[in-house]
């Protein structure tokens, strides 16, 4: 777990002493108390809407998922959400003057009108109570100003930096995924339309140039038009040859490892490029009999002084535990992997049996 070596000191140090304690025979249980934060400044007022049912069991309560989730978010410093009933009163309210909102433009337009920085809108996506429990979350987040992007997995963390070894091997996959996939979104082919005339569009990028041939290179810009959208791109064309090659270069904001460390403060403001898909986005499997799902379980039980001490099993057999279990878990992968997450607390137990 991130941090734990920076508790090895203490680990070693109770070993050594347990031999001139009295009585002690067994090593102390050892769990670490998660510590979140809110690692988004502009994103602070958020709702959190009634969650949708897309599983195949009916009899699922989406206002008690989306009571969980709401209590998980504000028990992280940092947040402050509006309460489930307040948010779905506002959520008819607009409903009644514009309509359901069904798309990001929309639930955009309904967190301005509800005067959050950020709506929450989820979805139950697959359920059973049954052991092995199992829950399938999917949630965006859409904020107010439709000029923050989305923020990907792997933003925030300490990159380039000694601390980088800390992050966890699992959050490293995912940011390296979410990478790969934005840069190959830049590289796959186009397909071509159907023009009105009835005749196919381009099926790779149209190029324009202007300027001249001066030997194998072109002199001037080169324009590339894309058949999709129309959209027109100018780049220097000195780096292309006459075969339209690029020599080592690669597309106009192409992503790269850098954009997951945040850019200084700017002297102004920048040109917000409006959009209309959520800043925060994940979809989640969780099932009762996931070695990784359980040992998160266990610390979060184990240090949580449950009072009815039943243990983390209790958790699998009662469906309202399992599910704001899940809403929690739900909530700190996707802020420990965007930089929300603190040194965990080590907490050392001894059994009842010492004393």
């Amino acid at each position: 777990m991130k941090h734990a070596t920076r508790h090895l000191p203490a680990i070693l140090l109770t070993i050594a002493l347990c031999p001139f304690w009295g009585g002690c025979s067994l090593f102390p249980e050892t769990r670490y108390r998660q510590r979140l934060h809110n690692p988004f400044p502009q994103l602070k007022r958020v709702a959190v809407l009634p969650f949708y049912n897309q599983s195949q069991s009916p009899t699922l309560d989406t206002e008690q998922v989306a009571e969980a989730y709401y209590a998980a978010l504000q028990a992280v410093p940092g947040f402050e959400v509006l309460p489930v009933g307040v948010s779905k009163a506002q959520w008819h309210a607009y409903a009644m003057q514009f309509g359901e909102p069904t798309t990001g433009q929309q639930f955009q337009n309904l967190a301005r009108f509800m005067n959050v920085e950020a709506v929450v809108v989820g979805s139950v996506t697959d359920y059973e109570s049954y052991y092995p429990p199992r829950m399938a979350m999917t949630v965006h987040w859409y904020a107010a100003n439709e000029g923050f992007h989305e923020i990907p997995p792997g933003y925030g963390l300490p990159w380039g930096t000694e601390a980088e070894e800390d992050i966890p091997s699992r959050i490293v996959q995912e940011a390296e995924f979410e990478l790969a996939r934005s840069q190959l979104a830049t590289q796959s082919p186009t397909v071509a339309q159907q023009q009105p005339d009835g005749h196919q569009g381009p099926d790779s990028q149209a190029t324009v140039q202007a300027g001249y041939m001066e030997g194998e290179n072109i002199i001037g810009d080169v324009m590339l038009q894309d058949p999709l959208d129309g959209s027109i791109v100018t780049l220097d064309a000195e780096s292309w040859t006459a075969d339209g090659a690029m020599h080592e270069s690669l597309p106009p904001n192409f992503p790269g490892p850098v954009d997951l460390i945040p850019d200084p403060p700017a002297p102004v403001r920048p040109v917000a490029t409006p959009t209309h898909k959520p800043v925060l986005a994940q979809t989640r499997m969780y099932r009762g009999d996931d070695p990784y799902f359980t040992a998160r379980l266990a610390d979060y039980v184990e240090t949580g002084d449950d009072a009815r001490g039943m243990g983390w099993q209790g958790y699998l057999k009662r469906s309202d535990d399992f599910v704001r279990f899940c809403c929690h878990l739900h909530i700190a992968e996707m802020l420990e992997s965007r930089g929300g997450a603190d040194q965990s607390d080590l907490i050392l137990r001894w059994p009842l049996s010492r004393y």
